[in-house]
């Protein structure tokens, strides 16, 4: 590591034995203390991307940067690597820029807020949080714009500065960032609230030590790392074959008019450790959809999969990344060359969690593959000035359907991150010159199977103001691919109905969109994949989704169900139409169902999504 932890106290912490009791206490307290770090941030933070959504990722680290609990991992190793000037007590680091903390965060908007905790002037821990800010800057509000280049075209880039020095704010850094974005009120409340809520962990750090002494802490810590890397041992020597494994899928376009982009891995396991080579994938786009995946990042993503399918109880944290070989080339789409514009990145990393189920899946497909539809985390972007002239900016994450499972359907209209929740459009009313109409699951829109594909949201938006606005989403042009004999999910589509009635499509991915008062915007998302045999499919489940509005009776035919009029189950007619749908299927059913090859897909873009499909990308950099 090349940054230095300057201590008064230099006496070395020892690893010690501790009891199974001691180490369940100390661990359930730094569960805690994690919580209470979003609990803080949510009470404090001002923006509704934060405080109602949940857009942050918090950890508590020990002393050398390994995550011991948290949400996601991989913050705090890749920024010491790069970061060379001298670390004291009181300092509290912030940075937002990718090619200056190793990818320790993605793009820009991504705030890092990095707290080394300190007790009695030893170095015991560290606590971490970034939030992703409302503007930072740049060619456009919210700072994702689509046409950027270069990432000097995305706003304020933040090199790993001090923002506290010994435990005093440094002012003059902190209204320089603030006088670059357009949102500096609610910028300052939400770094101050990540910092709040760092702080707040570190006391619980303090506290935790000052009970059973550093060395018991610090020996917990590691114990909790060694947990977690036998667990995962035993995970990857049970379900990772020796023999590779690969797997592509593509990211629509660029937004630029060029597309797809392929993102190709292949993983075979060497003895413990599980190798992903992402060898075969696409070079780096024109556009900011380029996604700079920092190599532990990635194996944060691979534990945090694998734990949650085979085992949630098992705590989730950096202890086995020398398990994990990922290797990226560079100049590609997950590892583009400085100043590539990454604003956009987070088209390929809903990506990557479809990918990564698809391989992991592919061995055991009856108990572990699931179908796509953590495809993307769709944005929308609306500001201008209200009826007093204010400035108003909303940037609000959207919800998909989440893929059919082997467990059971997949949720609708649900977030590819488990933890963020939707802004109440109750909030969205009140502080926006907006009026939500329409708030509903897409009919038909989840891929029929066994088990069914999470509908997608169709969500109507109507302007109260002038302005402008931008849109970010992707499976338009590529379908959410079902398994085992499951349908693909419905593509995401958005329409713009002007005030006199016209009607004009918008591409997944445009920005500066004038909208006028009474425009109405419906923001359409994709359906997740189906899983398993629709065939199969227990016919009075059909019913229900029926009665419940989520599959149509004509919908239902794709299960091989015919309701009458009072949509109760023709059961001689059913057992009829599946005996011929079987027929006509055939016996072998392919695992993935993609819809078809991509220049199929191209084929019938237009008709389906009512836009024209993307040029294939012609790679000059």
């Amino acid at each position: 590591m090349s940054a230095t932890i300057k201590q008064s106290n230099s006496t070395p912490l020892k690893n010690v034995d501790v009891d199974g009791v001691t180490v369940d206490i100390i661990e359930n307290a730094l569960r805690n203390a994690r919580e209470e770090m979003d609990a803080v941030l949510f009470r404090t933070a001002m923006s509704p991307g934060i405080r109602e959504q949940g857009d942050c990722f918090p950890m508590i680290a020990n002393k050398d940067g390994k995550m011991v609990v948290g949400q996601f991992g991989s913050f705090i190793v890749p920024f010491l690597e790069v970061y060379e000037a001298e670390i004291e007590e009181g300092d509290i680091i912030l940075t937002n820029d990718p090619y200056l903390c190793n990818a320790a965060v993605s793009h820009l908007p991504d705030w890092l807020v990095l707290v080394p905790v300190f007790k009695e002037g030893r170095h015991i821990a560290w606590t971490a949080m970034f939030g992703h800010m409302s503007d930072n800057g740049g060619m456009v509000p919210g700072s994702i714009p689509i046409g950027a280049t270069t990432i000097y075209q995305e706003g304020i880039r933040i090199p790993p500065t001090k923002l506290y020095k010994k435990g005093e704010l440094q002012e003059d850094v902190l209204e320089l960032i603030l006088h670059n974005v357009r949102t500096p009120q609610w910028n300052r409340f939400d770094l101050n609230a990540l910092v709040a809520a760092c702080k707040t962990a570190s006391r619980r750090c303090v506290e935790i030590s000052e009970r059973f002494g550093e060395d018991v802490f610090h020996s917990t810590m590691q114990i909790m790392l060694d947990r977690n890397h036998m667990a995962m041992k035993h995970i990857i020597e049970m379900f990772i074959p020796e023999e590779p494994r690969e797997f592509t899928d593509y990211i629509c376009d660029d937004g630029m008019g060029m597309g797809p982009y392929k993102i190709k891995c292949t993983m075979w396991r060497e003895g413990s450790v599980v190798i992903f080579d992402f060898d075969g994938t696409d070079p780096q786009a024109q556009s900011s959809i380029n996604f700079y995946m920092n190599e532990d990042m990635f194996k944060m993503f691979f534990g945090s999969f694998t734990i949650n399918i085979v085992d949630p109880q098992i705590l989730f944290n950096d202890g086995f990344y020398d398990l994990v070989d990922v290797r990226i080339p560079q100049g590609t789409i997950l590892k583009p060359n400085y100043p590539a514009a990454l604003s956009g990145r987070t088209h390929a990393l809903g990506r990557i969690f479809d990918v990564m189920g698809a391989l992991l899946g592919m061995g055991a497909p009856d108990q572990m593959l699931n179908a796509a539809g953590f495809s993307d985390s769709p944005h929308l972007f609306y500001s201008g000035y209200d009826d007093q002239g204010e400035w108003f900016q909303l940037f609000q994450i959207g919800f998909g359907g989440i893929p059919g499972r082997p467990v059971g359907d997949g949720p609708d209209g649900h977030s590819l991150w488990p933890g963020f929740t939707n802004v109440p459009n109750e909030f969205i009313e009140s502080y926006f010159p907006l009026r939500i109409e329409k708030y509903e699951a897409i009919i038909d829109s989840g891929g029929a199977g066994l088990h069914r594909g999470g509908n997608g949201l169709s969500v109507a938006y109507r302007f109260l103001n002038d302005g402008n606005i931008s849109i970010h989403d992707e499976r338009w042009l590529t379908y959410p691919w079902g398994v085992n004999g499951g349908d693909t999910g419905l593509r995401s589509t958005k329409k713009l109905v002007r005030g006199d009635g016209s009607e004009e499509w918008l591409p997944a991915k445009c920005e500066d969109i004038k909208v006028k008062k009474g425009d109405l915007l419906y923001f359409n998302t994709w359906g997740g994949g189906g899983w398993g045999d629709p065939f199969a499919r227990d016919p009075e489940l059909v019913r229900v989704d029926v009665e419940r509005g989520l599959v149509s009776a004509e919908g239902a035919k794709r299960y091989g169900v015919i309701l009458d009029d009072q949509l109760n189950v023709d059961s001689e007619a059913t057992e009829k139409l599946r005996a011929d749908l079987v027929a006509a299927r055939g016996v072998d059913i392919p695992v993935f169902n993609f819809g078809g090859s991509i220049e199929e897909i191209k084929a019938v873009a237009l008709e389906e999504t009512h836009m024209p499909p993307p040029v294939t990308p012609q790679f000059n950099h």
